[in-house]
């Protein structure tokens, strides 16, 4: 697989894009990777959670034109499906496509008082209450798939795509000084010591782009 370009918007801020090239990673894709700038105006509504848009993340390989992470993440599995995307078994892969699924369309809370922004760091940063709600459900996710599954992921002993959905959630709680004990602070800790995500925090932090709404100090 050659010659694909992912298009996304920002390493630092963008979960969206930061999930998409897990998938690339995960499945071996290699991608060329092309940065919309943030002072596009539909990018930045994006970022700043105003409106959604089609631009980004953006997958484009041998004719297909594929945006939007569940659909890049279907793409992704249904050329590579021996990648390990989704669990072979047919109870573990329905679990798992939940999960990611409300990933995907719920957490609004968290994503809203928790903007991901990688390069920052807000010691004992107050969370509201809507915000806690959602993070204890993802605290929820995470303790029912790793005590069914046994493994160092959610669905076991390698990351699928509900850790690559999950992956900018713990950049959040590094970010936001968000306290975890136990099994959910080791889960967290082992998706940010995942070598593609230590990637990809190397390169957000080498990126110049600024958003200041993102930047003011909460």
């Amino acid at each position: 697989m050659s010659g694909a370009k992912l298009t996304i918007s920002s390493r630092n801020y963008s979960s969206w894009s930061l999930r998409a090239w897990l998938y690339c990673q995960m499945v071996g894709l290699e991608v060329e990777v092309e940065s919309v700038p943030v002072d596009d105006p539909n990018n930045r509504a994006e970022l700043l959670l105003l409106s959604q848009t089609v631009l980004t993340p953006r997958l484009t390989h041998d004719g297909a034109s594929v945006w939007g992470t569940l659909a890049i993440a279907e793409y992704l599995d249904e050329l590579r499906p021996e990648a390990g995307l989704l669990p072979t078994d047919r109870i573990k892969r329905a679990h798992c496509r939940s999960v990611s699924g409300e990933m995907q369309s719920g957490f609004y809370n968290l994503r809203s008082a928790l903007p991901m922004n990688i390069k920052a760091r807000y010691p004992n940063f107050k969370v509201f209450t809507g915000a806690r709600a959602d993070i204890r459900r993802v605290l929820t996710i995470w303790s029912e798939c790793l005590e069914a599954y046994g493994g160092a992921f959610l669905f076991g002993a390698e990351p699928t795509l509900a850790d690559a959905m999950y992956a900018p959630v713990c950049t959040r709680f590094l970010t936001y000084d968000i306290a975890l004990e136990g099994r959910a602070a080791d889960y967290r800790d082992r998706i940010l010591a995942w070598a593609p995500v230590k990637q990809w925090v190397r390169d957000a932090k080498q990126e110049p782009q600024e958003i200041e709404e993102l930047d003011m100090e909460f």
